[in-house]
């Protein structure tokens, strides 16, 4: 059974850590609502590489081409600085205020206000943003990468979602909504891989092989799920917008509110 759950919520993690719905928020959910204990947040932590990896498989060809070009292209050291540029608020931001964010982590009220707001933001970004500019995500303009990477600060609250941020973020900036999406992936790397790093030296001595298995089927779910959904998801907004995914971050928020004045502990 045990096994079981860490798939489902590997599952969870990989469906909707590229989705504007924040998988922080639903794996704590999930594991309170299943009753899964992971009272180190090893689980949680690590099942996240998963994903980390899925992304960069997907666009393997274009990391490989811009780290090979890095001594000549003028183009590809132009696309590792505007990633970097993007990266920088981010990590400045949990840097000083991770230890401090990381107590509301488990408070559902908090995760309820951020879905709700997440999704009223997202509905209105989507009906009066900017004509969008920038149709290539690797055109976007350091300034306005730069600017992504400052939405992408609100992150550190449960429920707001990383990608959630950086999309609506880039919306803003004048990238249409694939051109955002594409941009959300490629920040995900390095701001991933960074927060992925910090989290696992901090608990570097609660790892036990104990646990193992569990991690290992939760991380190859996340990975297998993250690399089905990525594709889908551009297609699906191509057509129909960010609306869908705002709707469901209300109602679920409103679903949680409603679940904790019955007395949901």
């Amino acid at each position: 059974m045990t096994y079981l759950l860490a798939a489902f919520l590997g599952v969870v993690q990989g469906l909707t850590e590229f989705l504007p719905v924040s998988s922080t928020a639903h794996l704590r959910l999930g594991e309170k609502l299943l009753g899964f204990q992971d009272p180190t947040g090893a689980f949680t932590v690590m099942i996240q590489l998963g994903s980390i990896l899925a992304i960069v498989w997907l666009y393997r060809v274009k990391i490989l081409h811009v780290i090979a070009g890095l001594p000549s292209d003028p183009d590809a050291r132009r696309f590792a600085v505007m990633i970097v540029i993007a990266t920088i608020p981010a990590l400045a931001a949990g840097a000083l205020f991770s230890s401090k964010v990381k107590s509301l982590y488990d408070d559902r009220a908090v995760i309820a206000g951020a879905f709700i707001a997440g999704g009223i933001v997202m509905l209105i970004v989507e009906r009066l943003r900017p004509v969008p500019t920038i149709l290539n995500a690797e055109h976007t303009p350091i300034a306005r990468a730069l600017g992504v990477g400052l939405c992408q600060m609100l992150a550190l609250v449960p429920g707001v979602s990383r990608s959630g941020a950086t999309i609506v973020g880039g919306m803003l900036m004048g990238l249409d909504r694939p051109a955002a999406a594409e941009f959300s992936f490629f920040l995900a790397i390095p701001t991933m891989t960074a927060a992925f790093s910090h989290d696992l030296f901090e608990m570097r001595h609660s790892l036990t092989a104990n646990f193992g298995a569990e991690i290992a089927v939760g991380f190859v779910m996340a990975f297998i799920a993250s690399l089905l959904v990525v594709r889908p998801f551009l297609e699906f907004i191509r057509r129909a917008g960010f609306a869908p995914f705002a709707w469901y971050r209300i109602v679920l928020g409103l679903a949680v509110v409603a679940a904790l004045a019955a007395g949901w502990r």
